[in-house]
């Protein structure tokens, strides 16, 4: 069901400061920080976690994709989810779990991509974010 509900992007200094804390914590831990520059800024990144969880599933998670609002829609994202199955598929994972936003943009982006609902729903995930939509990407 498609309801109303704009989102706004309204992050604070603190909200940044988190995002830095735990794209720097993925990267220590020996997960995947892969980022996209654009006239030398920072215009995308996407991260993936260390660590296989899911039984045969087999899942690492995609932890955060972002592209900057004005590069939406210019492959950007693709080429960073690609960067992404790619370390996945080498670090032995047979899926990414993505547990996304919900927003109808978000969801038309995964699905073009070939994600489909997860098999295995991850319940840490639910709880953070009982309104993401749950999916995955065979690798």
């Amino acid at each position: 069901m498609i309801k109303d509900a704009p989102f706004i992007d309204d992050w604070t200094d603190g909200d940044y400061q988190t995002l830095i804390s735990c794209l720097k914590n993925t990267a220590v831990t020996g997960g995947l920080v892969h980022a996209a520059f654009v006239d030398g800024a920072l215009k995308g990144f996407v991260s993936v976690e260390a660590g296989l969880f899911g039984g045969e599933h087999r899942y690492l998670d995609l932890s955060s994709i972002h592209v900057s609002e004005e590069l939406r829609g210019s492959g950007i994202g693709s080429a960073l989810f690609n960067a992404a199955r790619t370390w996945a598929r080498a670090n032995g994972a047979k899926k990414l779990y993505i547990s996304a936003h919900s927003a109808v943009e978000t969801q038309a982006f995964y699905r073009g991509l070939g994600c489909v609902d997860a098999a295995v729903c991850d319940k840490r995930h639910i709880e953070a974010e009982p309104f993401d939509c749950q999916l995955e990407y065979e690798l």
